[in-house]
C-alpha cells in the first residue's frame, strides 16, 4: 500500500487542517489504497510579514516549498510533496472613466486602491511546482491603511480592529471580514485543491499540453 508525504511548510492549525480537508478531496484521485501523512514544519517565507502583492504572495509560497525540497534533500527524507502556503494582500488600483459627458480627451482619470486579502499555495513533488489560490475579499480602508500606511502586520491589526487576540490562529481576517462564511482555513483549503490539480488530474493537464505542443507544429 503506496504512502505518500505531504509537507506542510508551516505548524498553524488553519495551514494544516486546510490541506487535510483539501486532501479528502482529491485523495480518490491517487492510486487506491494509498496512505497519506502531513508533515508540518515552520520555515521562513522570505517575503515581508503582510506581502502586498500577488507577486509577492506567490514568492513566499514557492519559497517556503522549495526550503521543504531542500530540507528533505539535506536529510534523506522520502517526502513527496511539499506545499507551500502565503496569505496577504494584492493592491489593485481602479481607474475609473470621466462621465459621458465630460468625455474628452483631456478628461481626468481617477484612480481608487482597492485591497484583496488573498490565499496562496505553492505545491511541488521537488522537480515540477503549481500554484492555486483563494477567491479575493476587499479589506476596509482603515484598516488597508493600518497595515500598508503604519506597517502594522495584517495578523496583528486585525486583532485590533475585531477586538480579540490570535484570530489567525482560527477564523483568520477572512472570517472577520465574511462574518465566518469564509474562514481562512477555507480559503486555503480551495487554495490547495488548486494548486494540486496538475498532480491529482495529471491525465489532463498532459493531454492539453500535447495538444499545444502538437496546434503549434
Amino acid at each position: 500500500m503506496p504512502k505518500i508525504i505531504i509537507a506542510i511548510g508551516s505548524k498553524r492549525g488553519p495551514k494544516l487542517n486546510a490541506v487535510k480537508q483539501a486532501l479528502e478531496v482529491f485523495s480518490p484521485s491517487f492510486p487506491p489504497g494509498s496512505e497519506f501523512e502531513l508533515v508540518g514544519l515552520e520555515v521562513d517565507s522570505g517575503v515581508s510579514h503582510t506581502p502586498s502583492s500577488q507577486e509577492e504572495l506567490m514568492r513566499g509560497a514557492r519559497q517556503r516549498a522549495e526550503t521543504l525540497a531542500q530540507i528533505a534533500k539535506k536529510n534523506n527524507l522520502q517526502w513527496n510533496y511539499f506545499v507551500g502556503l502565503e496569505g496577504g494582500l494584492d493592491v489593485v488600483h481602479e481607474t475609473s472613466s470621466p462621465t459621458p459627458k465630460r468625455r474628452h480627451s483631456d478628461s481626468p482619470r481617477s484612480a481608487r486602491r482597492r485591497v484583496f486579502l488573498e490565499s496562496w499555495a505553492y505545491v511541488s513533488d521537488g522537480t515540477h511546482g503549481h500554484y492555486g489560490r483563494s477567491g479575493g475579499i476587499e479589506l476596509p480602508e482603515p484598516l488597508v491603511r493600518e497595515v500598508l500606511e503604519n506597517g502594522t502586520e495584517l495578523a496583528v491589526a486585525i486583532d485590533r480592529f475585531a477586538g480579540m487576540r490570535g484570530i489567525r490562529d482560527g477564523r483568520g481576517a477572512w472570517g472577520v471580514l465574511s462574518c465566518d462564511l469564509i474562514s481562512r482555513q477555507e480559503a486555503f483549503r480551495v487554495a490547495v485543491i488548486a494548486a494540486f490539480a496538475p498532480f491529482y488530474n495529471a491525465k489532463m493537464y498532459r493531454a492539453a499540453a500535447v495538444g499545444a505542443s502538437g496546434s503549434g507544429s
